[in-house]
C-alpha cells in the first residue's frame, strides 16, 4: 500500500492527529520485518499499521511477510521460532497456542512498556507466561452472546434480560406470539455450542479458579454446579419448544439470515457474525442487537468474551527498542483509529482511549457497556485452558434435540476431554 493510498484511506483528520502525534514524540530509525497471516483483514491491517508508522517515523524501513493461517501457519510459526528465524514482530494467537510456542524462550516480554497500563487486564491474562505480558492486541475482541431482533422486540414490549429467567421469559412471551423464539442451526453443528460456551463468564462468577481446576483435572463440568448450568440451559430451551422448526437442517447462514429479517427472535452466537449479516443482508443491519448471554444473577451480568489475537515480539529481534515503538504504536489510540479506517470497526477494543465510529451496528455498540469502565467481561475457557475435548459439539446436537439430557452430556464431555489432556500431555491427567 502506497503512501498515497493511505493519506486517501486515512482521511484527512485522521492523518492530521497521526502526524500531530509524531511531532510531539522522538522520530525512529531502522529496519522491523514483520510476519502476518494471509487473511484479508489482517493483511490490509498491518500494511495501514507499517505506513503509518513511517509516515511518521521516516527513516524507519519496514518489510511485511504473509503466512498461510491454520495448521500450516502454525507450524511455520513454530519452526521460525526454535530456529530463530522469527520476523521481528509478528502475529499470532492468545490463549491456548499461545502457551504452545514456549513464550518465556521465544518471546521479549512487554510487561513494563508503558502502553500496557491501557491494554485491558483481560486480554493481558491471555498473553501472559511466567509472570510476563508479552503480547498486544492485534484487533478488537469479539462477544459470545445472543444476537436479537429489535423489531421484534419492540413490537412485543420486551426489555434485555439481565438474568436466565427473564430471558426465558421473554422466550415465552415469543412463542405465545406465533414467532420463533430461538433460532438454532444444527446442519453447521458447530453453531450448537454457543449456549455452554458462551456461559463462561457465569461460572467464573462462582468458581473464580474454574479453569486453573480444569485444566489440573480437578474440576468437572458434570461436577461443578456452575459449568454444568450451560448445557442445562441448552437443554431447558429446547424443552420448552422455542427452536425453529428447521432448527436440524438450517445452516450458519439461514441463522444470520433469519435473526436480520426478523424470522427468529434470538440467535446465540460469537459476534462476528455481524460481518456476515453486513454482507447478506445490509438492509437489515441495524434491526439486530446483541446482549450477553444472563446468569442467574443480575448483580454479576457479563459478557464471555473471545480475544483477539495478538502482536509479539521476537526474543532475539535486532532491534528490539523499535519492536516495541511499533507494537506501543498499534496499541494506541492512533493504531486503533488507522484500523478502523482500513477494515472498519467489528468490535470493542481492547486498548483504553479507542474510540469506535459513531456509525457501528447496533450489535457491536451493545457490546460496548461490557468494556467500559464498570463492565463486565471475562476470556472464554479456551483463552485460559489448553483443554477443549473436540466432540463438544457433536455431544451438544444431542441436548438440542432431545436425545441426551444435559448431566449425561456434561459426563460425556469430560470423558471428551480426558482424552485430549492426555494428548497434549497435562499432568494430572
Amino acid at each position: 500500500m502506497t503512501k498515497t493510498k493511505l493519506i486517501a484511506l486515512m482521511g484527512a483528520s485522521t492523518l492530521g492527529m497521526l502526524m500531530t502525534a509524531s511531532a510531539v514524540q522522538a522520530q525512529q530509525s531502522g529496519y522491523l520485518s514483520i510476519l502476518v497471516d494471509n487473511g484479508p483483514q489482517s493483511i490490509a491491517t498491518m500494511e495501514a499499521w507499517a505506513e503509518a508508522y513511517k509516515a511518521m517515523n521516516p527513516d524507519v524501513t519496514i518489510d511485511i511477510e504473509v503466512r498461510p493461517g491454520g495448521g500450516e501457519g502454525d507450524n511455520i510459526v513454530k519452526t521460525r521460532l526454535a530456529t530463530g528465524a522469527m520476523a521481528d514482530v509478528f502475529s499470532y494467537n492468545s490463549g491456548s497456542l499461545f502457551q504452545a510456542i514456549n513464550p518465556t524462550q521465544n518471546l521479549l516480554p512487554l510487561t513494563d512498556e508503558a502502553f500496557q497500563d491501557g491494554v485491558q487486564d483481560s486480554f493481558k491474562s491471555v498473553v501472559s507466561a511466567g509472570g510476563e505480558v508479552y503480547g498486544a492486541p492485534f484487533a478488537p475482541a469479539m462477544g459470545g452472546g445472543i444476537f436479537y431482533n429489535k423489531p421484534i422486540y419492540e413490537e412485543l414490549g420486551l426489555e434485555i434480560p439481565t438474568t436466565w429467567d427473564e430471558f426465558m421469559a421473554n422466550n415465552e412471551a415469543i412463542k405465545e406470539a406465533g414467532k420463533v423464539a430461538v433460532i438454532q442451526t444444527y446442519a453447521d453443528t458447530w453453531t450448537s455450542q454457543l449456549f455452554v460456551l458462551s456461559d463462561f463468564y457465569n461460572v467464573l462468577a462462582e468458581e473464580p479458579d474454574f479453569a486453573e481446576k480444569f485444566t489440573a483435572n480437578e474440576a468437572k463440568f458434570a461436577t461443578t454446579p456452575a459449568a454444568l448450568r450451560g448445557f442445562e440451559k441448552l437443554q431447558e430451551v429446547a424443552e420448552a419448544g422455542y427452536f425453529n422448526a428447521d432448527f436440524g437442517a438450517a445452516t450458519y447462514a439461514d441463522g444470520v439470515r433469519m435473526i436480520a429479517m426478523g424470522e427468529g427472535a434470538h440467535y446465540p452466537m460469537l459476534t462476528f457474525a455481524v460481518g456476515a449479516i453486513a454482507e447478506t443482508a445490509p438492509d437489515y443491519l441495524d434491526d439486530v442487537g446483541f446482549f450477553a448471554q444472563p446468569g442467574d444473577s443480575a448483580e454479576n451480568n457479563g459478557l464471555t468474551t473471545w480475544m483477539p489475537d495478538s502482536v509479539y515480539v521476537a526474543a532475539n529481534t535486532a532491534s528490539p527498542d523499535l519492536a516495541k515503538d511499533f507494537v506501543a504504536f498499534i496499541a494506541s489510540p492512533e493504531g486503533c483509529d488507522v484500523r478502523n479506517e482500513a477494515v472498519g470497526a467489528t468490535g470493542p477494543y481492547m486498548v483504553a482511549g479507542c474510540e469506535l465510529p459513531a456509525d457501528v451496528p447496533p450489535s457491536v455498540s451493545d457490546m460496548l457497556p461490557y468494556f467500559q469502565e464498570g463492565g463486565q467481561n471475562a476470556p472464554a475457557l479456551e483463552f485460559l485452558s489448553p483443554v477443549k475435548g473436540p466432540a463438544l459439539e457433536q455431544i451438544l446436537v444431542e441436548v438440542g434435540t432431545g436425545s441426551r439430557d444435559a448431566a449425561s452430556a456434561a459426563a460425556l464431555y469430560d470423558e471428551d476431554v480426558r482424552k485430549q489432556a492426555q494428548q497434549l500431555g497435562l499432568e494430572g491427567w
